[in-house]
């Protein structure tokens, strides 16, 4: 005899209030009243012809059929969700959204993502490059690479790298009646610094170094993006205080070069955030591990690698 299933919405209130063994706790999770929940329970109750709760002043409690029939309705919605995960994946797997800072995307990320296509060629990546933080959510965005020190909460940070603080600038700078052979020297240089978070790099370089502070006030031009000053350091314009992800591409190809040996580290990072229920997908575990080997491969000097 082919038996009626109940409805769905009595089902999924039982399980969540025989899980919680509430139903306020159960009304919270389903976004509904918690009169909606009893409600819906005593439906499924009168569906059944069974009582599933018994009801006291201090709580619940599972009756004898109720403790019977859970174990298979939840895992009926364990299946449930399970299917809809996978299908999902399967659905969007081919398509990863990251947010990333505009210079590193540009210093960074986009010289080394062929190797990510190959190794991964069903994933279609696409790179939205800003300097905003993002609401994952609300945008569609699966990962983003961001600069700080990882405490964005509800957030998973996984941590990539760190930076080496230090000056660079164009090789022609090293000849000439100006060249740069001390720190000294910089007064006779303009100096090129990023505004934002990274803005005192310059001081505290000029200071670990032994030299006036006051230098980092003289000739100067100031960016809103690393790439740009990088560009104009490359560009002859003046001295950048370059961060090592930024510039050592540009220093291994001979594009610039660092005229002092002293280098600070830096206490900030570059992470990987994802949201806490996306952080296991099939992408962004791949997107994540391909990260990780990139860094790891990479074995250039003034990087960080990870611990």
């Amino acid at each position: 005899m082919a038996v009626k299933i109940p409805s769905l919405n009595g089902l999924k209130a039982f399980e969540s209030a025989a899980r919680h063994m509430s139903f306020t706790q159960a009304a919270l999770e389903l976004n509904v009243t918690q009169t909606a929940i009893s409600h819906q329970i005593r439906r499924l109750e009168d569906e059944l012809g069974v009582r599933l709760f018994l009801r006291f002043k201090d709580g619940l409690a599972l009756t004898d059929e109720g403790r019977a029939y859970f174990p298979g309705v939840r895992s009926a919605f364990h299946e449930l969700r399970h299917c809809t995960e996978t299908l999902l994946d399967s659905v969007h797997d081919s398509a990863l959204t990251v947010s990333t800072l505009v210079s590193f995307a540009s210093k960074w990320l986009l010289p080394r993502l062929a190797s990510f296509q190959e190794a991964y060629p069903n994933i279609d990546v696409r790179v939205s490059a800003s300097t905003d933080l993002v609401d994952f959510r609300k945008v569609g965005i699966d990962a983003a690479i961001r600069y700080g020190s990882g405490d964005w909460k509800g957030l998973r940070a996984d941590w990539l790298m760190s930076d080496e603080v230090f000056p660079v600038c164009s090789p022609k700078l090293l000849v000439g009646p100006n060249a740069l052979k001390a720190p000294g020297d910089l007064t006779h240089h303009t100096l090129l610094q990023v505004s934002g978070m990274t803005r005192d790099d310059w001081s505290l370089w000029l200071g670990a170094a032994g030299q006036p502070s006051a230098l980092a006030e003289g000739s100067r031009l100031t960016f809103d993006l690393a790439m740009m000053a990088v560009q104009a350091a490359i560009d002859g314009l003046g001295v950048c205080i370059g961060r090592s992800t930024y510039v050592d591409d540009d220093l291994k190809a001979g594009r610039l070069v660092a005229p002092f040996a002293l280098r600070l580290k830096s206490d900030l990072g570059f992470y990987l955030v994802t949201p806490i229920e996306a952080a296991h997908s099939k992408k962004v575990e791949a997107f994540r591990a391909w990260l990780i080997d990139s860094i790891r491969g990479a074995n250039t000097p003034g990087t960080l690698l990870l611990d």
